[in-house]
């Protein structure tokens, strides 16, 4: 009922990096330099043949070795299969069929999921994909010899992952059904609200050592409107491997956020914001996705005069880049404001895609330099010619000026604030995306 997922796995170097930037390039990266935001992105929205699909790249896996690093990057890898309806194995045509190759094929014929086999580094496309023959020693099929680096063959790879996504779901496109992740570190009550809201009580199924595995997707309909709830529980620590809670909980949340419209970030009220929570939050900000911050356990906690505005001043102080998402006090066990929450999803949801028409914004932006002059370096004055937006989910504008670096971090943050204060955009970020423009041009 959800956008098809595709893992890419292989050994380190064979370019799965290469191979995933490609198959994600047209998406709009936006760094921003905010404490608990994650800058590694190792998730992609992607389209092939009108369906749309998300990517999911992983750390290169070695099957024989020790190293921590590498036990984490095949814990990752691991997480990716089970998650995944289609899973790349991306091999190095150059290389021939190694151990590890083999080690790999293995792990992944036993997860049951489909595998389509791709041979990279065909850069001589013409004599080297006849070495791609050699692989199908791996007994997982046709291999497909690509060059990632020069996009050759890489149509024949869509076309066979195509081949293996799960029937389109009715709810898959339906832009009136909002896709809700609910997200936290393990233990905040994620699972207990899932079943508040649904009424009923779910059976969480274990398919992979060290992880506990739900129904991720779940649709409901109500007087509010549609929904699909994306559950982000059950992450365990896998005992014999020397890697923390932590990473499963984000490396899940990651997946969650960027299918997502909304996400509840839900805190533990005893608890307050830890640095888990930051991470977690981080990623849904640079997402681009809609917030609501979801306070549980509210019921236990210990209240005087002031408390909840107190509460609330301190979690925006902790989640300083946060401060446009609204926040909400709840019980997930009593039920406490569990209703309140629909009227703030759908709000927040419309904000996120919310567009501006370009007479308006440009309105806003000429009044807010009449109340506040571009700033000045050694002479010169930012001159800001017009804007547009570009996106949404997030609102994404482009602003045109004269010189980029006149356009300093506390002057954006102030258009951002005065378009905020026009048109809402309440739960949402807002991107700006400034481009230079010659005055002759204008």
């Amino acid at each position: 009922m959800s956008k098809p997922i595709v893992a890419i796995i292989g050994k380190p170097n064979v370019g799965k990096s290469t191979f995933f930037n490609y198959l994600a390039g047209s998406r709009i990266s936006i760094v921003e330099d905010t404490p608990g935001v994650t800058r590694d992105r190792i998730y992609a929205e992607t389209n092939w043949r009108g369906r749309n699909f998300t990517l999911i790249d992983t750390g290169g896996i070695e099957p024989d070795s020790d190293d921590i690093i590498l036990s984490q990057m095949r814990e990752q890898a691991n997480l990716a299969i089970a998650m995944a309806d289609v899973i790349i194995f991306l091999t190095d045509i150059r290389q021939g069929v190694t151990s590890a190759d083999k080690e790999i094929a293995l792990m992944l014929k036993k997860s049951g999921k489909p595998i389509v086999l791709v041979c990279n580094k065909a850069d001589n496309y013409e004599k080297e994909s006849q070495d791609a023959y050699e692989f199908y020693n791996l007994g997982i099929g046709k291999p497909y010899p690509i060059s990632a680096t020069n996009a050759i063959g890489i149509g024949d790879v869509l076309d066979a992952i195509y081949e293996h996504f799960p029937e389109k779901d009715e709810s898959e496109d339906d832009e009136e059904i909002i896709k809700v992740a609910v997200i936290g570190k393990p233990n905040v009550g994620k699972s207990s609200l899932i079943n508040k809201i649904l009424g009923e009580r779910r059976t969480i199924v274990s398919s992979i050592a060290g992880t506990t595995r739900d129904a991720i997707d779940t649709p409901f309909e109500n007087e509010y409107g549609k929904y699909v709830l994306i559950d982000t529980a059950g992450i365990r620590k896998k005992s014999k491997v020397n890697e923390s809670i932590e990473k499963y909980s984000v490396q899940r949340s990651l997946l969650a956020v960027e299918r997502a419209d909304v996400c509840l970030m839900m805190i533990d009220a005893n608890d307050g914001v830890t640095d888990q929570d930051a991470k977690i939050a981080g990623e849904a900000h640079e997402a681009g996705k809609g917030i609501i911050i979801v306070v549980n356990k509210w019921d236990e906690y210990e209240k005087t005069t002031g408390t909840l505005e107190k509460y609330r001043k301190e979690v925006y102080e902790k989640l300083s880049y946060l401060s446009y998402a609204p926040i909400i006090f709840i019980s997930a066990k009593t039920g406490q404001r569990v209703e309140k929450l629909f009227d703030m999803i759908n709000n927040v949801a419309k904000q996120n895609a919310l567009r501006v028409s370009t007479s308006l914004l440009n309105q806003v932006i000429n009044e807010a330099i009449a109340i506040v002059q571009p700033p000045t370096d050694k002479g010169r004055r930012l001159k800001i010619y017009y804007g547009t937006q570009a996106t949404t989910k997030p609102p994404t504008f482009v602003i045109f000026v004269n010189n980029k670096e006149l356009f300093h971090f506390s002057y954006q943050r102030y258009i951002i604030n005065q378009i905020r204060k026009e048109f809402g955009l309440e739960g949402t970020p807002v991107r700006l995306i400034v481009r230079e423009k010659n005055e002759k041009d204008v």
